[in-house]
């Protein structure tokens, strides 16, 4: 579970995500102009789709080209982990630069989940490259409506860990201040940023993983930011927890849903977000690694596709620092082992975002989990 050095050299992926003309490409045309891309390739559907013409330097092969920012374009028509590993083979012989960052853009009607899963998963891919942040863009004028009528665009912005509200000239203040309050119920972690013709500094969108390639070292609480959710402590009894999300239902909604939530607010059904809830969840006493993958292989496998994203810090039974978890659905990267602590707090801390599903079955279901393994390490213990 230990980071290595060579985990930290591995290339930094950016994911661009958001729905069908919300600005992914004017924000691609913009960012490929600025200082600081020279070293990073860009993984697109297609070249037409990008204006390329006037940055373009000189064609590669049919699928790569460098352009005069230094920064390499590859054309990837089919599968994502093929291009990838081809875009590492040319970097390995010499035939490209060796960039140290990647963009991969995704179609507006992607789910991100499968890219994501493929960067967490495929065995090449997982020792060369590393997951530094999903960006994704929203339209300020039709977001909301997008929200209300795709999924796909409520995933793409429940994932995110930086939220760009596009084109927001257009929109009025009204229309802009209540998309931004569906963002932040949807995912409170990720900043959201206004953004006009693409113009924003890349520095913005990119390390937002665990690790800080500035001070080569891991950056805990920049990637968790537990403190944007509601904690929900270790006592699976209490259920005097106060929520300050719009759309935070205690209940789950699998199990029985109206037309109201529990304050006796009414819910436009039409409002796919209305399904997402964000939180944390801290338990005070150390858990026990065992109980912990029980409990994420019975989610995963039972409850995958209501676990949209899931980060944590864990305390463990038996050890001196903590360690790194994170779960995008159905798949959980490989957990990292810290050097240690960040801070005086030592709470296993985890925020989830999820579909149809609440704090209390979860926290309650590893809190139980726990508990048992404690009381059969207990009896097993010589007297």
């Amino acid at each position: 579970m230990a980071i290595s050095d060579e985990q930290f050299e591995r290339i930094a992926t950016t994911v661009i995500t958001g729905f069908l003309g919300s600005g992914k490409t004017t924000l691609l045309n913009a960012l490929l102009t600025q200082d600081g891309m020279e070293n990073t390739a860009v993984l697109i559907n297609e070249f037409g789709d990008i204006g390329l013409d006037h940055l373009l330097v000189r064609e590669v092969s049919e699928d790569v080209v460098l352009l005069n920012s230094g920064c390499i374009c590859c054309s990837v028509r089919g599968d994502l982990i093929s291009g990838l590993r081809d875009l590492f083979v040319k970097r390995t012989r010499g035939e490209i630069p060796a960039f140290d960052r990647v963009i991969i853009e995704t179609t507006g009607l992607a789910d991100p989940a499968p890219i994501l899963h493929t960067l967490m998963t495929d065995p090449l891919l997982t020792t060369k490259f590393r997951l530094d942040s999903v960006v994704t863009t929203v339209d300020a004028l039709h977001g909301s409506g997008q929200l209300d009528q795709h999924p796909e665009s409520v995933k793409q912005a429940a994932v995110a860990d930086r939220i760009l509200m596009t084109k927001s000239d257009l929109a009025d203040d009204a229309t802009r201040d209540a998309l931004s309050a569906r963002l932040r119920a949807l995912n409170p972690a990720a900043p959201i940023y206004p953004v006009v013709n693409g113009d924003i500094a890349v520095s913005r969108l990119f390390n937002a993983g665990l690790y800080d390639p500035e001070t080569k070292s891991m950056d805990v609480q920049k990637w968790l930011r537990d403190e944007a959710y509601d904690q929900h402590g270790d006592d699976p009894h209490d259920h005097g927890h106060n929520h300050d999300h719009s759309h935070d239902h205690e209940h789950d909604h699998e199990h029985g849903h109206d037309d109201h939530d529990h304050h006796g607010h009414s819910h436009d059904v039409n409002r796919h977000d209305d399904h997402i809830q964000s939180f944390c969840i801290t338990f005070d006493e150390p858990l026990h690694w065992d109980a912990f993958v029980t409990w994420a292989e019975i989610f995963t496998q039972m409850r995958g596709e209501n676990l949209l994203r899931v980060k944590g810090i864990l305390n463990l039974v038996g050890e001196d620092a903590p360690v790194a978890i994170h779960a995008v659905q159905h798949i959980f990267h490989p957990p990292a082992s810290l050097s240690a602590w960040p801070s005086d707090d030592h709470r296993s801390r985890i925020v989830f975002i999820t579909k149809d599903l609440g704090p209390q079955v979860i926290r309650d279901s590893l809190y139980h989990l726990n508990a048992a393994i404690s009381e059969t390490a207990e009896q097993g213990q010589p007297s």
